[in-house]
Parts: C-alpha cells; structure tokens; sequence
C-alpha cells in the first residue's frame, strides 16, 4: 500500500524544525563556520572603495566579463593577471534581519521535507521497516541539503574547506530527516 504525502505532515514539519534547532547549534554553538570567511588587512579601504560606487544589493564579480569572447581582449587579460580576481555580494546596508533570515531557513527546512517526502511516497511502501525509511530518506535528504554546494567550490571560488563543511552540515540534517522520517513513518 502507498503513502500519501498528507500523512508524513508531521515529519515534515518536525523534521524541518529539528534540523533548524541542528542549524541553530551549528552556527551558534559549535561555530565551526566561524573559518569560511577571513578579514581583508585594509577592510576600510576595499569599503570605502566599494561604497564610491554605490552598487545595489547583488553579485558582482570582477574583472567583469558577461561573454567568453571578452577573454580574448588583452586589456581583460591583463587585469585578471593584475587581479584581484573576485565575486562580490553586497547586501542592504544595516545590521542583518536575523528573524527574516531564521524564518527562511526554517522554510527552506519544510520546502525541502516535502520534496523528500515525495520521493520517500514513490519509493516506500506503508509500514516499512525503520531502516529502510532511514537509509532512502538520508541519501535524499544528503543530495536536497548538500550536493548543490559543490559547484560553488569548483566554480565560484569558495574554498574546499568551506564545502567540506557545508557537506557536514548536509549529512547532520540528513541523520535528523531520516531519523523523523522513520520514527513517524505510517505502519
């Protein structure tokens, strides 16, 4: 007998809930994320740089360059040689909007469990034993949470370390959804 996704509504929201209290520890407890970002050694001038422009909130990236042609041109050659080469997010000015931000994530929690709960309803049967629940909603859960982190590693810069760190992360809420899920899942 099949399950319907009404019926997994509360490890659903349990499981989002759970992992934004593992993600509240994460980051205020553990700190551990505390090492993906360092300190420029002149912070007030690159600001003082940045702020002349007056950019909008967004993603920049220098040298710019919107089309691969544009690599040919020796003067964009040159100040990717001189460097700095960057990408940039510049937010809205003022302090961050912690309870927004929160909120989010606890979304983004509860948007991702009803996506793993689809796939759980199409590959788990009513009454399944807890270990097969667990092992198909943590290897779900694993590529919901994490794998998309990657590229940013292979294409965006961010270090390797920081990516290792976000896939620890992914495999904390993973245990906590395939734990909720097989827990609370109909029998």
């Amino acid at each position: 007998m099949s399950v319907s996704l009404m019926s997994l509504w509360l490890p659903i929201l349990l499981g989002g809930v759970f992992c934004w209290f593992a993600s509240s520890i994460i980051h205020m407890f553990i700190k551990y994320h505390n090492a993906d970002y360092k300190k420029l050694s002149n912070e007030d001038q690159v600001s003082d740089a940045i702020r002349a422009g007056n950019p909008k909130p967004g993603l920049y990236s220098m040298p710019y360059c919107i089309d691969m042609k544009e690599m040919s041109d020796p003067a964009l050659q040159e100040k990717f040689k001189r460097g700095p080469v960057g990408m940039i997010s510049v937010f809205d000015n003022g302090m961050p909007p912690m309870g927004k931000l929160l909120i989010q994530q606890l979304l983004f929690f509860i948007v991702a469990g009803v996506l793993i709960a689809y796939v759980a309803t199409l590959s788990l049967v009513f009454g399944a034993d807890f270990m097969s629940v667990f092992r198909t909603v943590m290897a779900v859960s694993f590529l919901a949470f994490g794998y998309g982190v990657i590229p940013y590693s292979v294409w965006y810069g961010h270090p390797w370390s920081n990516c290792v760190r976000f896939l620890i992360d992914a495999l904390i809420y993973a245990a906590v959804f395939g734990a909720t899920f097989a827990w609370l899942w109909p029998a």
